[in-house]
């Protein structure tokens, strides 16, 4: 596997060292494809995000964990783990993880019912080019993600609105009455 790269190209931090490991990559470059095909299909990717529930928010908090001072690569003394508090930013990063997880996840078959099917393919690719401009900006600008966090926040708040404000007035223009206490209901006859 030296075509990866070669010996003492680059040296990587202390707590990434452990993606420099040779099954790691292609564990990593395994379960990306894997990921990148079934996220395409219609049900399928469904199935997957069933599965990768486990995997994902793991993989984030094993990630975010790596980014600070916590060692995940072996713990030898859990007693010693828990009380150092190096247990945090790993809890911190799988619930991050899960979080995300779980609005694709739920996200997914709305999509995919509301286009039967089409739009699987769609989302999974702007997952893809979002998800990958996030890596290259954390990379090289840090501060771009935190911006393109609050972008996608913002956005995702206005979208849900206006979705809810179309359902708002479709139940108007049916005759129903939209009331925030309850269920609509019929408006009575004028």
């Amino acid at each position: 596997m030296r075509w990866i790269a070669s010996p003492g190209s680059f040296e990587l931090p202390a707590p990434w060292a452990w993606l420099s490991n040779e099954w790691v990559l292609l564990v990593m470059v395994v379960l990306l494809v894997v990921e990148m095909a079934a996220d395409k299909v219609p049900g399928f990717d469904s199935v997957n995000d069933v599965v990768q529930t486990i995997v994902r928010p793991t993989a984030g908090g094993l990630a975010f964990g790596s980014g600070t001072a916590a060692t995940t690569v072996a713990v030898t003394d859990p007693a010693a783990f828990v009380e150092s508090g190096q247990w945090v930013p790993i809890a911190i990063g799988a619930a991050i993880a899960l979080a995300v997880h779980l609005a694709k996840a739920v996200a997914r078959p709305i999509i995919n019912g509301m286009t039967a099917g089409i739009g699987a393919p769609i989302a999974s690719g702007i997952e893809d080019v979002a998800s990958t401009a996030l890596a290259f900006a954390a990379i090289l600008v840090p501060v771009l993600v935190v911006l393109g966090v609050v972008l996608a926040v913002v956005l995702a708040v206005v979208l849900l609105r206006r979705l809810a404000r179309r359902r708002a007035e479709r139940a108007r223009a049916a005759g129903l009455d939209v009331g925030s206490d309850g269920p609509p209901s019929v408006a009575p006859p004028a």
